[in-house]
């Protein structure tokens, strides 16, 4: 039995389907975890639906606490996974900075691949923002003096993210959303123990261009690529400086007496 186009049309306005169609809005990253959504009735607007529907499918949506209401301020997503600053992980983390190096491979898994999807399913838009967030980054390091790690981090970090949305795979997205906090803190290790040494630095800003030029470009072989060189080589450059402390703390220990 076919359905008319009439009963289809109705079928789509449903509450049921109208949580569905904002389900997928977040999912897909139109709507992200803290982000206010628009007015009702600019939702009716855009949905084609009524505004009984429209806060029916709302009220599924809170039911599944995929959004907060506060009366006279609107709905926000919610977030979608824990990203609480003292979770268990961060413990971890704060207390045994080796793991730093785990989250380095992990990011080389995650972001390599982010980087091969983001080239090769990117839309126009996508490669603008990528575009304007690598600018916003590349000009910090150009204008700025002194250079500061935590602007320049965030920075860093925006950058990736915006590769990482053009991926359009919901899950690595988000995914990689509940991991900001454990992100920024590797961005921050290579920006405080890296940046200033001239070397790094350059290959730093080397690594950057050529991974947005590869993205943008469309060519996924090279992106991903790029980002497993930057990821790998700044874990061998931390490895380096850790060894080396290391190597002058045993010497201090032989030199001083006891």
């Amino acid at each position: 039995m076919t359905l008319s186009s009439e009963e289809q049309v109705a079928g789509r306005r449903t509450p049921e389907n109208v949580a569905a169609r904002l389900e997928q809005l977040i999912l897909d990253g139109v709507f992200r975890p803290g982000q206010l959504l628009p007015s009702e009735r600019r939702l009716c607007e855009r949905l084609k639906v009524s505004r009984a529907s429209l806060r029916e499918g709302l009220r599924i949506l809170r039911s599944k606490q995929i959004i907060d209401t506060r009366q006279g301020h609107g709905s926000t997503v919610a977030s979608l996974l824990p990203m609480h600053q003292q979770s268990p992980l961060m413990h971890l983390f704060n207390d045994h900075p080796r793991t730093l190096f785990d989250l380095l491979e992990v990011r080389a898994l995650l972001e390599g691949e982010s980087a091969f999807l983001a080239a090769r399913r990117g839309t126009s838009m996508d490669r603008v923002v990528i575009t304007r967030r690598y600018r916003e980054m590349a000009d910090y390091v150009e204008q700025a003096a002194p250079i500061e790690v935590e602007p320049l981090a965030r920075l860093d970090h925006a950058f990736h993210l915006a590769i990482s949305q053009a991926s359009h795979n919901p899950v690595l997205v988000h995914t990689l959303q509940s991991l900001t906090d454990l992100l920024l803190s590797s961005v921050f290790a290579s920006v405080k123990h890296l940046y200033h040494r001239e070397g790094p630095r350059e290959m730093i800003n080397r690594q950057h261009a050529r991974l947005h030029d590869a993205v943008v470009a469309g060519d996924a072989e090279q992106a991903k690529q790029v980002a497993l060189e930057h990821l790998t080589s700044i874990s061998e450059l931390l490895r380096e400086l850790e060894a080396e402390s290391e190597r002058l703390e045993r010497s201090a220990m032989r030199i001083e007496p006891w």
